[in-house]
C-alpha cells in the first residue's frame, strides 16, 4: 500500500510497520524534551493504553506485538488486519477527541497529522525493535527498567519478548 500526505508511506502488504506518532506542537528531534507533554497525565495514557489493545483484541485492526507511550510521542509495532490509513484515523481520533475533552481543549490538534513508518524487513529487525520501543523509557530516563513503565507492553514483565513474535507464516519480511 502506498498513499501520501505531507510524506510518503509504503508499507506492503503483509508486513509489518514500526511506527511514532507524536503530539501536536511537539518536535521529533528531542524526543521525551519537547512539549507539549500530555502523555504524562496517567488518564490520557491510559486513554491511549486502552485504545492500542482495544484495537486488537476488540476490533482485530491488527496484532500488537510492542507499544510504549512517553509523554510526548507513541511507539507501536503491530500487523495491520486493515488499511494502515484507517488504522491511524481511528487510533488518532479516538484518542485525540477523548483526551482533548479530558484536557477541556476541544477544537486544538491533540496529534501531528503526520505520523513515521517504517516497515520491518526482517525477524531480527522485528526483534530489535521491539526491544528499541520496550527500552524507551529507560533509555529517556524515565525508570529504571522496562516493566516498570506502565505505559508498555512491557510493564509488568508479563510477557517477554519472543512471546509477542509473529507465530504465523502471515507477516513478509524481505528475502523470507
Amino acid at each position: 500500500m502506498f498513499y501520501r500526505r505531507h510524506l510518503p508511506h509504503w508499507i506492503p502488504e503483509g508486513t509489518i510497520p514500526f511506527l511514532t506518532w507524536r503530539l501536536a506542537g511537539s518536535i521529533p528531534l528531542s524526543d521525551t524534551h519537547s512539549g507539549p507533554f500530555w502523555l504524562q497525565d496517567p488518564r490520557i495514557a491510559s486513554l491511549v493504553a486502552s485504545a492500542l489493545r482495544f484495537g486488537d483484541a476488540e476490533r482485530s485492526l491488527y496484532d500488537l506485538y510492542a507499544w510504549v507511550i512517553l509523554p510526548n510521542h507513541v511507539h507501536a509495532i503491530f500487523q495491520p488486519r486493515a488499511p494502515l490509513p484507517r488504522i491511524m484515523r481511528w487510533l488518532k481520533g479516538r484518542t485525540g477527541r477523548r483526551a482533548n475533552h479530558m484536557l477541556g481543549r476541544a477544537g486544538s490538534p491533540f496529534w501531528q497529522d503526520e505520523s513515521f513508518d517504517h516497515w520491518i524487513r526482517t525477524r531480527e529487525e522485528l526483534r530489535e525493535l521491539i526491544r528499541y520501543v520496550e527500552f524507551n523509557p529507560v533509555t529517556a530516563g524515565l525508570v529504571e527498567q522496562p516493566e516498570d513503565w506502565p505505559w508498555s507492553s512491557a510493564f509488568g514483565g508479563q510477557t517477554t519478548e519472543t512471546d509477542r513474535l509473529p507465530h504465523s507464516t502471515r507477516p513478509t519480511f524481505c528475502g523470507s
